[in-house]
């Protein structure tokens, strides 16, 4: 299972100030180091944190490691102008909400289906694999599926912030959506609030081929380096 590392919130700090520091093309080569298998970043729209910048010194700070680049962005023709330009090892599309502090959920398949479908088409006819960020709904991957895209990502944020009972149904969804995934011959990932606690029971679920993790991540980094960081989750996902 492949441990993706996203370090957007290292340039949320950086931004925080406007300045130059912490870069986050160092905190991904640190990442690196302690074991992640790939970077991701969310390049939004209104380039809250990650910078056009980091984008293209990533890409080429990436390219001499065997880590992956992912891309996360919105199905929007200037994005993806961008990422065939940069040319990610592979693009998650998601949806994205100026107020939001952090995506919210999965893609709106239904509503935005004629848009996501041509940005899987134009992004994987460049060779570059699409991922489509989804909750954890039967139907959604199978629309998925239907839409073309190589992979998808589940939405684990309702799981990672539930409590008990509700917890255990939110986990149950998340495990059938992964088996309705490999059923069909997606590659499957999950992500989003996941933790070095909550984290647990999703590596144990069969099949997944990678968990993308940040937040919890760089504010561990914040006590220990994100070297350790990213090493206490390397282990946990092993």
């Amino acid at each position: 299972m492949l441990l993706g590392v996203n370090v957007d919130h290292v340039a949320t700090v950086r931004q925080a100030r406007g300045g130059i520091e912490p870069d986050p093309v160092k905190a991904a080569e640190l990442a690196i180091a302690g074991g992640a298998d790939g970077i991701t970043v969310h390049l939004r729209e209104d380039r809250r944190h990650i910078q056009d910048r980091d984008l293209k010194l990533l890409r080429k700070s990436i390219l001499s490691s065997l880590a992956e680049l992912n891309l996360e962005m919105a199905a929007t023709p200037e994005m993806v102008t961008i990422a065939m330009k940069i040319k990610p090892d592979m693009v998650t599309l998601v949806p994205e909400k100026r107020a939001e502090l952090t995506t919210e959920g999965g893609l709106n398949l239904k509503k935005n289906m004629k848009q996501i479908k041509k940005a899987v088409e134009l992004i994987q006819g460049r060779g570059i694999p699409v991922s489509l960020f989804i909750n954890p709904s039967m139907k959604d991957v199978e629309l998925s599926k239907g839409i073309g895209a190589q992979m998808v990502e589940i939405h684990t944020g309702l799981y990672a912030n539930a409590r008990g009972k509700r917890q255990i149904e939110e986990l149950e969804r998340i495990k059938r959506a992964i088996r309705k995934g490999l059923e069909l011959g997606l590659a499957v990932n999950a992500g989003h609030g996941l933790n070095y606690t909550n984290v647990k029971k999703i590596v144990e679920i069969e099949g997944l081929r990678g968990l993308y993790i940040g937040h919890s991540i760089v504010s561990r980094a914040v006590f220990v380096g994100i070297e350790n960081a990213v090493r206490e989750m390397k282990e946990l996902v092993k």
